[in-house]
């Protein structure tokens, strides 16, 4: 269980006010996210669970969300911005998520793009944002993040290893605290979406805090699949990856370290 008074509390002043929406357990955050934005929810709304039965990644991979071991939490977001500036959403969250275990146990955290937590070659947390776009125009976002927490055994045959924070920090991390960390972190991220110059900075803030989008050897997997040298993030936070056919701008994939054979 989560105490929420002390989370409502330390959140107070905040976009999030008033606006927690708590499940002991649901099929996954993003769909209530989505239900209730669909209802008329406010900028601000979160919807956060003890446990999903359907949690899922990027291209709906699924999400262990064991029962009181991890954060699973979906923010309902409606922002007046332009369609270019959507796709530095899951970027700005997987900020947040890093700045967020950094706050909360101490631990660095690698950003792979486009959307997974790493500590060291381990995976601690994902991100899945996903958005509707109604006249051309962002009608809302719901950026859903998942954070190992407390676990200490893992699904087998996970494409990544997987970690938690406190199997990484040696020691209890409080899910409260991190929520908060978390919560405050995206409300920064996502008022930098809406002023044209902290926008063009977030692309560089991510190159800074992952190993993954400069000077790294990748194979890249989806409809773009290819291998070569990451290059850096364009303006609207696409790779760059320099393949033996040429520089090839990923729009959406996802990565893993090209092993040598």
């Amino acid at each position: 269980m989560f105490d929420l008074t002390s989370v409502e509390a330390a959140l107070a002043g905040s976009i999030y006010s008033g606006k927690l929406h708590y499940a002991a357990t649901t099929a996954s955050t993003n769909d209530d996210a989505k239900a209730a934005a669909a209802s008329g929810a406010p900028h601000g709304s979160v919807f956060l669970a003890d446990e999903q039965t359907a949690g899922r990644g990027r291209g709906d991979h699924a999400w262990h969300s064991t029962a009181g071991e991890g954060l699973y939490v979906s923010v309902l977001l409606r922002l007046r911005i332009e369609l270019e500036r959507v796709t530095l959403l899951p970027l700005v969250a997987g900020l947040a998520g890093a700045e967020a275990i950094r706050e909360a146990a101490g631990l660095k955290t690698d950003i792979r793009w486009p959307n997974d937590l790493l500590v060291g070659e381990r995976k601690a947390g994902g991100i899945l944002v996903e958005t509707q776009i109604e006249r051309d125009a962002l009608a809302f976002a719901v950026a859903g993040i998942g954070i190992n927490v407390h676990q200490r055994e893992f699904p087998p045959g996970l494409d990544t290893p997987a970690t938690s924070l406190d199997l990484e920090a040696g020691r209890r991390i409080t899910r409260e605290a991190l929520l908060v960390a978390l919560l405050k972190s995206l409300e920064r991220g996502a008022q930098g979406i809406l002023e044209p110059l902290a926008s063009l900075a977030i692309p560089e803030r991510v190159r800074r805090s992952s190993s993954w989008v400069s000077g790294r050897q990748v194979e890249v997997h989806g409809p773009q699949a290819c291998t070569g040298l990451t290059e850096g993030l364009d303006a609207q936070g696409f790779l760059r990856v320099r393949t033996p056919a040429g520089l090839v701008t990923i729009r959406t994939g996802g990565l893993r370290a090209l092993r040598s054979h």
